[in-house]
């Protein structure tokens, strides 16, 4: 069990949230995240195959697709290296 900090934001079948707790029973199990959901306050657990890291434009994620979508085209843009 790791404790994230910081809290990394997430994309969840229950909406939008913040991962605190990343679960690890090993290489036969899935990982498994602690959602705390922005909208209700609600704490889900999730599986790794349930969630998607949230949008972020800094690292090029600019439209990530939604745990119930998984046909939607990851949109990357290179990163400019020279500054």
């Amino acid at each position: 069990m790791l404790q994230l900090n910081p809290p990394l934001p997430m994309n969840t079948p229950k909406g939008e949230g913040f991962a605190h707790i990343l679960i690890d029973y090993g290489p036969e199990s899935d990982l498994y995240w602690t959602v705390l959901i922005t909208a209700s306050g609600e704490i889900w657990t999730f599986a790794n195959r349930d969630v998607r890291a949230s949008k972020n434009i800094t690292l090029g994620r600019v439209s990530p697709g939604s745990p119930q979508d998984d046909s939607a085209p990851i949109q990357m843009r290179p990163r400019n290296r020279d500054g």
